[in-house]
Order: structure tokens, then sequence, then C-alpha cells
């Protein structure tokens, strides 16, 4: 059994999606800035069009900024016009969980890393195919790793 649950804890990409322990979580969070724990950790939202990612176009991959697991491939990014960075299908489905959100008078879907249960963003049902949905994302929820010149994002 313990066996069954050991591999349960890997992503079929192959990364640990255990959760952190809180100590873990709370080394973690001790290099965040202001801005980014207020959204990471309390579900907060920045300003459309403002964030550090919304415009970069490079190859690459988005990666939770709090415990570092791959959420979004740069190839799967597109321009929603909405002002956050927007996304059609995650880097893969198990490093992100989906919570039902009714805080502001409406349903809606929230987005959380796996991994360290940082809050991301919302995914909505009106995004461009093949998958139909969007992906809207936090900048400050996000680090973009670059793809070196040997890979292909």
């Amino acid at each position: 059994m313990q066996q069954l649950e050991s591999a349960m804890a890997v992503s079929a990409s192959g990364y640990s999606v255990a959760p952190l322990s809180d100590e873990e979580r709370n080394r973690l969070a001790s290099r965040l800035g202001e801005e980014e724990r207020r959204i990471l950790l309390h579900h907060g939202t920045e300003h459309p069009f403002c964030g550090g990612l919304l415009d970069n176009k490079e190859p690459g991959v988005y990666v939770c900024r709090l415990c570092g697991l791959p959420l979004f491939h740069s190839r799967s990014k597109f321009d929603s016009g909405t002002g956050w960075p927007s996304f059609y299908e995650p880097f893969d489905k198990d490093h992100i969980v989906y919570l039902r959100d009714d805080s502001l008078g409406t349903v809606r879907t929230e987005i959380r890393c796996k991994r360290c249960d940082g809050h991301l963003g919302h995914v909505f049902p009106d995004g461009p195919p093949p998958s139909g949905l969007r992906y809207c994302l936090n900048s400050a929820a996000m680090e973009f790793k670059a793809a070196d010149a040997s890979s292909s994002s």
C-alpha cells in the first residue's frame, strides 16, 4: 500500500506532486515578496495588464513561483485580451488542483499548484481549441524558465 501511495505522488510527467510539509512551505514562502505572498498564499489577484509575464513570448516553461513545479509550456500560451497570462492546457494535468470558487458572487474554478497549494488563478470554459479552456494566471504566481538551445518547448 505504501508503494502505491508513493507512486500516486508522482505526476505522469515524472515530477513529485507530494504535498509539501508546513515547514518546507514556510521556508519557501520566506523568499517571496509581499505581492507574491498576497497572491500565492492569500488567494489574491494582480491587476490586469500589469503582470511581468503577460507579454512574454519566449519559448520555455512557466513554473510555480513557490515550489518550482512546472505548470504551463509557452507553446500553450495565447493572448486572451483579458490582461492576464492565459494558457489553453497545463504542462501536466496532475500539477493543477481545481476548486469551486464562489467568493465574488459568481461560480468560478480556482486553480492551485498541486504540490504547494499556492493560488495560481482561475480556469474558464471560453478558451481556444484544442481544449476550449482558458487558464488565467497571475504573473506573480509563476516564474518563467527559458528553454535552453538544446531543448524544444
